[in-house]
């Protein structure tokens, strides 16, 4: 029988008083898979949707919430061969990352960058690997382009202006606040849009001498996709990874058409492990070289222990914050 682990558990779908801290079964692994000893998990938007009931994990997924993880490698399955025992990692799971220890696949693990700590670690996975797949594979950003990232003071967006950046694209962010735009700028956005006050499409437009951007990263959804229709640049690509306001809506595709634009997008959790492997090594090729020589930094907002992950829900849920909220196990 498994020994028994702390995890932050949903036993009842509700606000964040549903997360509860209690001991569950230690994971077993598979024959590919290694079991991290978590001592940082990062939190995000899923982690919120799953608590309420919107989000349910996966077929034979753990219902314990958190999608990264950095700590400790502690065991590891008889068919492991990229990782090893006692390493330094951090990795994207897909489920479980709440808890004193998380079983993945080993293909999603990578190791810890040098010079992070195991809090800035766990900010790094689920954002990268979302902006890697979404920006330059789907969106294929390229040198001289520009990107438009809608909610540039998420995890995502703060990981994607920096990310953008270092390849030589121009980027454009939205936000809600003068401070969060100042915090894009400071984090090398070439134009930050309040969207509490000024129209982001004029703006791109105007930014833009009327051409548009090349590729628009979308986590609001609603009434934003025309509104990025309008805002893309002719061939542009356009790519929803998520609809806060909503999945649903009616408008005019003859622009679409006229601009040959490209609509497209991508979720995460669900993917093969073999994909989700081909993205870490990409990331190990390309991205990780970036963020142990500073050019990719993880943003971390605040620090909650695994105790009061309620707490780090309703910080999330404020959307105050800039970059990542973090727990430490």
């Amino acid at each position: 029988m498994s020994e028994l682990m702390r995890a932050a558990e949903i036993r009842i779908p509700g606000g964040p008083e549903a997360l509860v801290v209690s001991g569950r079964p230690q994971p077993m692994v598979g024959p590919h898979e290694v079991l991290i000893a978590v001592e940082a998990a990062g939190v995000n938007r899923a982690d919120v949707l799953q608590r309420e009931g919107r989000y349910p994990p996966p077929p034979g997924v753990t219902d314990i919430p958190g999608l990264e993880v950095a700590g400790r490698v502690f065991e590891v399955g008889p068919l492991v061969t990229k990782v090893r025992q006692g390493e330094r990692v951090c990795a994207l799971v897909s489920g479980g990352g709440y808890a004193d220890y998380a079983a993945v696949h080993e293909g999603a693990v990578l190791p810890l960058p040098r010079g992070l700590s195991m809090v800035q670690a766990a900010a790094l996975p689920e954002a990268c690997f979302t902006v890697w797949t979404n920006v330059f594979e789907r969106g294929q950003l390229a040198e001289g382009e520009t990107l438009l990232v809608h909610g540039g003071t998420s995890g995502i967006g703060v990981t994607a202006i920096q990310m953008a950046k270092a390849f030589g694209a121009q980027v454009i962010a939205t936000a809600g606040t003068a401070e969060k735009c100042a915090a894009c700028l400071q984090l090398g956005a070439d134009l930050a849009i309040n969207y509490n006050e000024r129209d982001f499409v004029e703006e791109v437009k105007a930014f833009t001498g009327g051409r548009g951007a090349h590729v628009i990263l979308d986590m609001v959804g609603g009434d934003y996709l025309p509104r990025n229709v309008k805002a893309a640049a002719r061939d542009g690509r356009i790519v929803n990874i998520a609809y806060q306001a909503g999945s649903r809506m009616e408008f005019d595709f003859l622009p679409v058409m006229l601009k040959r634009l490209t609509i497209t997008g991508s979720t995460l959790r669900i993917r093969s492990d073999e994909d989700k492997a081909g993205i870490a090594e990409a990331l190990r090729e390309y991205v990780w070289p970036l963020v142990e020589s500073g050019h990719l930094r993880p943003v971390v907002d605040s620090v909650f222990p695994l105790e009061r992950a309620a707490d780090a829900h309703r910080r999330m849920e404020s959307s105050q914050h800039v970059g990542k909220i973090v727990l430490e196990i």
